[in-house]
């Protein structure tokens, strides 16, 4: 199928994609959080190398930590005691840098968690998980902590990048339950604490692939709602909501 064609024969399908989006309804987190020792709200990659430094920082991306941090606050205001922090902190030497640019390299600032969430009063409970992939649950303990708090069966996930390490991590939760048959277990992702960065066509450096920030991020919270992740647009308590975000600003 050449391009035209196939643009044309997606055309229907995107402008239903972007009419689910924009139909997604907040969730409340009262009704979320009943029982708050069922509850956990599991943070992949809010952390300096991707919002704030380093070669793989997004502005658009950054725009997500003021409603993660607001989140969190309600959260705990609510009884939540589970924060699950999975954050890239990567072997200098990592494999992962063949397909990436070298960051988050253990023991810099970038594989930091952002001051924003270190700054609230109750971080020391975090519970923050290394991982050397963009797998949340490879090599990163966080079985370990689902085999030891089977009583939680709410996951909210929040994040970047919605197609990559958020992607894997609500999946992984979701499918996680499928395969056990646990019938019950909730995985949340408000929209308005997921992004993706973007690199337009035009801006791809030689060797680099472009990334269509808008695109893939629709595609990706579909992907999850297809699989059975509740994608809600906000998760009410959680007021501050991100800019209207441009196309072409930065490069990832």
């Amino acid at each position: 199928m050449d391009a035209q064609s196939f643009i044309q024969n997606s055309t229907p399908f995107l402008t239903w994609l972007a009419d689910w989006k924009a139909s997604l309804k907040p969730a409340r987190l009262g009704e979320i959080v009943t029982d708050p020792g069922r509850v956990a709200v599991v943070s992949v990659d809010v952390i300096n190398g991707f919002c704030h430094e380093g070669p793989l920082a997004s502005p658009r991306v950054g725009r997500i930590i003021a409603p993660i941090a607001r989140l969190f606050q309600a959260a705990h205001d609510a009884g939540v005691r589970h924060f699950i922090l999975t954050q890239d902190t990567h072997d200098p030497e990592a494999v992962e840098f063949n397909q990436w640019p070298a960051h988050c390299i253990r023991g810099t600032a970038e594989s930091q968690t952002v001051p924003e969430l270190a700054g609230l009063p109750f971080a020391d409970e975090y519970v923050i998980l290394p991982k050397n992939s963009i797998h949340s649950a490879l090599s990163t303990g966080l079985e370990d902590w689902l085999v030891e708090h089977p009583q939680v069966t709410t996951f909210i996930v929040v994040g970047d990048c919605t197609d990559l390490c958020t992607y894997q991590l609500a999946m992984h939760l979701r499918l996680r339950a499928n395969a056990r048959q646990q019938r019950g277990v909730r995985v949340i992702v408000p929209e308005d604490c997921v992004d993706t960065y973007d690199l337009p066509v035009a801006a791809a450096p030689a060797g680099a692939m472009p990334h269509d920030g808008d695109l893939l991020h629709h595609v990706f919270l579909y992907s999850m709602a297809l699989n059975g992740v509740e994608v809600v647009r906000s998760i009410e308590g959680n007021t501050i909501t991100k800019s209207t975000k441009g196309k072409g600003e930065e490069k990832p």
